[in-house]
């Protein structure tokens, strides 16, 4: 055999052994790669198991929650209940502590229905400010009540209204002195226009008679007069009341004499269009313990 003719047989054994080894390559490489699939598999098989078990676990997690907001939405109701009834108790309490220092005595109805007796004195009297007194003449009113009376008297004083306390605070002697004189004076028809001892209402230091500087002490023509109608529209706001408005059942109308009463009351009294003394005493005092306020 030639040389020429032995290169094709060479040729041939060199494909040959190729094709073997290429073979047996592809047979490792088959199963190797089988061998990965399979741990593959395993491997998500037993991460699909983990991912169950934690589904379950958050599953049983979110029950265990949403119990627990229950609880604490019960045990905050409860609080809560509890929270409402400790106010409502301490309110309470603190209102009837706050009526046990209220004088009961300065919503009553006086004008010949409730008798004030010769030893009530108001335990809080102070001066009214003399720049607001007709002829400086000291006049007391119940402390308390002083502030509402000293803005009614700036506010009106801003609105170019001159007003001036003729007469406050009245005891019961100097009441009686008072009425003893108009006696004399008119006899019989003094009971239209003033009230005897212990049943008038300046005795308790929260009522006012009005004037002007023109006027002076001649209440006479005081609804004439711009500050009557000044007193008419606001006098409310500051929680005064018009205690003898024309028809009412106690005394001639007097349109300078003037009740503190609270703001609550006033207000409710004007905007139903009502006296005081057109309501029911247990009404009235309602307003008591909030007097001041």
């Amino acid at each position: 055999m030639n040389a020429s003719s032995r290169k094709p047989l060479i040729a041939l054994g060199a494909l040959a052994l190729l094709a073997a080894g290429l073979a047996a390559w592809g047979g490792y490489s088959y199963r190797g790669a089988t061998r990965e699939l399979e741990s593959v598999r395993a491997t998500l098989a037993s991460e699909s198991e983990r991912a169950r078990k934690l589904d379950a676990e958050l599953a049983a997690l979110r029950d265990e929650k949403s119990d627990t907001e229950e609880e604490l939405r019960t045990e905050k109701n409860k609080n809560e209940s509890f929270q409402r009834q400790i106010d409502k108790i301490a309110g309470t309490v603190g209102t009837l502590e706050k009526l046990s220092k209220t004088d009961e005595e300065l919503l009553q109805k006086y004008s010949k229905v409730y008798f004030l007796n010769e030893h009530y004195v108001p335990s809080q009297l102070t001066d009214v400010p003399s720049r607001y007194v007709l002829s400086g003449k000291v006049q007391s009113f119940h402390r308390d009540a002083l502030p509402f009376l000293e803005s009614l008297l700036e506010a009106a004083e801003e609105d170019g209204i001159e007003l001036r306390v003729v007469s406050a605070y009245r005891s019961f002697t100097t009441q009686a002195q008072l009425k003893s004189g108009y006696r004399v004076t008119y006899g019989s028809g003094a009971n239209q226009f003033s009230a005897d001892q212990g049943y008038s209402e300046h005795q308790l230091g929260t009522t006012v008679d009005f004037t002007t500087p023109d006027l002076g002490s001649n209440f006479t023509g005081f609804d004439k007069t711009e500050a009557y109608e000044w007193l008419r529209e606001r006098a409310h706001r500051y929680g005064f009341v018009l205690s003898y408005p024309q028809g009412n059942a106690y005394y001639q109308f007097e349109p300078w004499h003037w009740r503190f009463v609270g703001t609550d009351l006033a207000r409710d009294l004007a905007r139903r269009g009502e006296s005081f003394y057109d309501l029911d005493q247990r009404e009235i005092d309602e307003y008591l313990v909030g007097i001041f306020d």
